[in-house]
């Protein structure tokens, strides 16, 4: 019984810890992947691998970190002024820790972590991929792979052109990354939650993706 109580109260704790923390950020609605239009009129553009990436953020019940992520290659399609599709390879390897000086051995432990098996298990998996199937106004769904796993995401974002160049940069939203088997530290079962502490893992990761592409 006196376990069971501590439990609770542990639970209760991380709970409003949670609460406390919460971030603006909207969690981006997430389906089963969906067909990918093709787009064969459409105007290219290709994707700037140095200026294009995912920016990311994870949060533990105390502290946490933030990085990115670039594109590998891509291309983003228009018709008109209007955006239409596009298909993003992201290499894994190239994932950076951005709170912790490079120079610290901090850095290094970290993204050695992140590229394991507790995370991205870069050795079966070195890239995510993001193909967009539809946009509707401000809003860009489109199928995100990671660890082989397929969900499709909505977000809004802002897409800016010209004659030569395009910038698409989402809000940042979250999304689950239990859904994608990344289950390191997770929150989900309240027996782990309780013991893991102030070293719980929070299963919202925060993302913002930024394209930077010219016309091909």
């Amino acid at each position: 019984m006196k376990k069971i109580i501590i439990n609770l109260f542990a639970i209760a704790i991380l709970g409003a810890s949670v609460v406390g923390c919460k971030s603006d950020a909207k969690e981006a609605k997430t389906t089963d992947a969906q067909a990918v239009a093709e787009n064969i009129e459409a105007t290219k553009y290709k994707a700037d691998p140095e200026s294009s990436m995912i920016k990311w953020k994870a949060n533990k019940i105390v502290g946490g970190h933030e990085g990115t992520i670039n594109v590998s290659n891509g291309v983003v399609k228009f018709e008109g002024d209007k955006l239409v599709g596009g298909s993003f390879m992201f290499d894994i390897n190239t994932l950076k820790c951005t709170d912790i000086p490079a120079e610290q051995k901090a850095n290094a432990k970290l993204i050695g972590h992140l590229k394991s098996a507790d995370f991205f298990d870069v050795e079966k998996h070195a890239t995510a991929a993001f193909d967009i199937t539809k946009v509707e106004g401000n809003n860009v769904s489109g199928n995100l792979t990671l660890k082989g796993i397929k969900k499709n995401v909505t977000f809004p974002a802002k897409i800016t052109t010209n004659a030569n160049d395009v910038v698409i940069t989402s809000d940042t939203f979250t999304i689950d990354r239990t859904l994608w088997n990344i289950m390191y530290h997770s929150g989900t079962d309240s027996d782990v939650t309780a013991a893991l502490g102030d070293k719980l893992i929070k299963d919202d990761v925060e993302i913002k993706i930024i394209v930077k592409a010219n016309k091909a």
